[in-house]
């Protein structure tokens, strides 16, 4: 998840430094504060202004100005991560089950494919995700978020794969005794090898 290899990754990475940059930002200057409040004495006739300068300017209103920066900006990045259609849009189906995963495509003459995703590099894809029996968790770290796979319930999870290549999938929740192996591999198919396997070849 630090080597995103598609834009939706990509937009969550960055997110995600974002929001560490500005975690060490605040627990910076309220410390810096903390600890030369602790190690002065005060003078007699402090200037009031001052001392409400730093308390109320870094001590609370530094941090608040910093949290709301990030929640604005994680509430428009986030607006970018959602399914919407698009140009080039492909729709796959995942459906979860102890200890497998199994793939559909729906207008591909009904293939299956049990393990293994096929998608299109360069192309945008939502992934409809369901389960069978218990709550799994459908994640691609290096090409989108986490997202749950809920019996009797559709998600959809938008991802990409900005090259061709193999990306390694797992089950991120604890679903029962064997759920560490609960993985799948997500090929992502250059256009002629995408071609091939929409025609029915194998990939």
């Amino acid at each position: 998840m630090v080597h995103p290899a598609g834009p939706v990754a990509q937009d969550i990475a960055t997110l995600g430094w974002v929001m560490f940059a500005g975690a060490v930002a605040i627990l910076g200057v309220v410390s810096a504060l903390l600890v030369a409040a602790m190690r002065r004495t005060p003078p007699a006739g402090q200037n009031t202004a001052n001392t409400r300068f730093w308390l109320w300017g870094m001590g609370l209103a530094f941090p608040l100005v910093t949290l709301g920066l990030l929640t604005a900006y994680g509430l428009a990045l986030g607006e970018r991560l959602l399914p919407r259609a698009t140009a080039g849009l492909v729709t796959v189906r995942a459906e979860a089950r102890q200890w497998d995963w199994t793939f559909r495509y729906p207008g591909l003459s009904e293939r299956v494919t049990t393990g293994v995703l096929h998608i299109p590099a360069g192309r945008p894809v939502d992934v409809e995700i369901n389960s069978l029996d218990v709550i799994h968790s459908f994640w691609v770290p290096r090409l989108a978020g986490k997202l749950d796979a809920i019996p009797g319930h559709v998600n959809v999870l938008r991802m990409a794969a900005a090259t061709a290549g193999t990306y390694a999938g797992q089950s991120a929740e604890f679903s029962g005794q064997g759920y560490r192996e609960h993985v799948f591999t997500v090929m992502a198919h250059d256009p002629e090898s995408w071609s091939r396997f929409v025609q029915g070849a194998s990939p």
